[in-house]
């Protein structure tokens, strides 16, 4: 890392301003190349400090900029920094960009700014990942928990269940200094007590894994029915706006419709499909078949029956395309005279009556969704964090060894397998916040990111 590093920092087209950012340690020399201003060279401005000049150099003025200034260590990196702002717009940006790259900068790595925050142990990984869950957070909820992460909340969780395990090891090696000395039973009831709250604490944290998923991924929740029982009507009233044309004709949605929809702090991509019925030409035929893409992708299904008709045999066939699903059948228009009748078949089936015209039972459907997707478990842990996908990889491997740690002092297996296990299991947990992570790990996670970021 001893190199420098530039990239733009802010998204790439017309706006107000735009955000070069450079760290590393030749990033003052690299100021000095380009800025000119009377009051004197950014080498010799004072840490975190902004200072307004024109950029260029041989005489060129590329334009005219504010330079911000921070001195390692009190910086994203810990690194010497740079920032220029200069005017929003595609070419400013880029002929900035390119003058630092010609003054001894290289063009950051996707995620390369955050990678040094960690390498340099501003951060560590979770709280480098909630740098992106930040950026991608697409409700309140998400954005809560990114940025208690971003505090070190998680990172706290899972740095005392280290810290618990070390001492278990402790123990245990301590015995393998003095062979000859059998543990006693005091000391196993002793271990295995500590070994349960270590697991009680790993529980609590991988039961936290469905609702970190459903606030970082969201939730697929796809509309299905016959045409013209209301479909495109429900997306709308759920988004609150009109998304779909919604008309008498049926057919009328041929192709798929998605958007995304906040329910209750939980991200909803929304799926409008095309009517399941014996498609009636080639443009139809792609609209159900993509119906019937979409509905494989699903995680929750909206099976929307018409209360003012009779139930058709196709509204069978479409609930059998549903299987083992999480399904809730939407009872639409309920304004208008009742004519349908569920068969007995569907006696246990999840349901909600609603007007997708009026709006009368879409907060039934709303609360409903959100308990589909929990499955009822989910959600309902006292811990102020959720865990992701990588996290719950790692301490799930930490779990199974723990498990097995314990029965191996059940049945006083040799003390060598019980620390081997033990360190395997922190090695899993270092893996969380970095203390052991691997290289491709790091490689993994931080590809993911933007450049500049």
């Amino acid at each position: 890392m001893d190199d420098t590093i530039a990239a733009i920092s802010t998204p790439i087209g017309e706006g107000g301003i735009a955000i070069i950012r450079v760290s590393g340690e030749r990033a003052f020399e690299l100021a000095d190349r380009i800025f000119h201003s009377p009051r004197g060279r950014p080498s010799e401005f004072p840490s975190h400090t902004i200072h307004f000049g024109n950029a260029g150099t041989n005489g060129e003025v590329v334009d005219q900029i504010m330079l911000t200034v921070m001195r390692a260590p009190r910086t994203y990196t810990k690194e010497d920094t740079v920032e220029i702002n200069c005017h929003g717009g595609v070419l400013a940006a880029r002929k900035l960009l390119s003058l630092c790259l010609e003054n001894g900068a290289r063009l950051a790595e996707p995620g390369e700014f955050t990678k040094r925050a960690f390498l340099n142990g501003r951060i560590d990984l979770p709280q480098a990942e909630a740098v992106m869950d930040l950026i991608r957070a697409r409700t309140d909820r998400a954005y809560a928990l990114a940025v208690r992460e971003l505090e070190g909340h998680l990172s706290a969780k899972v740095n005392d269940v280290r810290e618990r395990l070390l001492t278990i090891l402790a123990h245990i090696e301590a015995h393998l200094d003095f062979p000859e000395e059998d543990i006693s039973p005091g000391t196993r009831e002793s271990l295995l007590r500590d070994m349960e709250i270590v697991v009680g604490l790993l529980q609590s944290l991988l039961a936290t894994a469905r609702e970190g998923k459903i606030l970082r991924d969201g939730i697929t929740a796809v509309i299905v029915g016959r045409p013209n029982v209301g479909k495109s009507s429900l997306l709308n009233a759920l988004l609150g706006q009109d998304r779909s044309i919604v008309t008498p004709v049926p057919g009328t949605t041929r192709d798929t419709v998605e958007e995304l929809a906040n329910i209750h702090g939980v991200p909803f991509r929304l799926i409008d499909t095309a009517g399941i019925r014996r498609a009636r030409g080639h443009i139809e035929t792609i609209g159900v078949r993509r119906t019937e893409n979409a509905l494989r992708q699903s995680e929750v299904v909206m099976h929307v029956l018409d209360l003012s008709r009779p139930f058709h045999v196709a509204d069978h066939e479409i609930a059998k395309q549903c299987a083992r699903k999480h399904v809730v059948l939407v009872l639409n228009k309920l304004d208008l005279p009742r004519r349908l009748r569920l068969p007995s078949r569907f006696s246990s089936c999840e349901r909600v009556p609603l007007s997708a015209t009026t709006g009368q039972g879409l907060q039934d459907l709303r609360e409903k969704l959100i308990e589909l997707a929990y499955t009822g478990t989910a959600g309902n842990t006292n811990e102020a964090v959720a865990i992701n996908e990588r996290h719950r990889m790692s301490l799930s491997c930490a779990y199974d060894l723990l498990t097995s740690v314990k029965h191996s002092i059940v049945v006083d297996d040799p003390l060598e397998i019980v620390s081997q296990q033990l360190r395997t299991a922190l090695d899993a947990v270092g893996e969380v916040t970095g203390k052991t992570a691997t290289d491709d790990i790091l490689e993994r996670i931080f590809s993911m990111f933007c450049i500049g970021k």
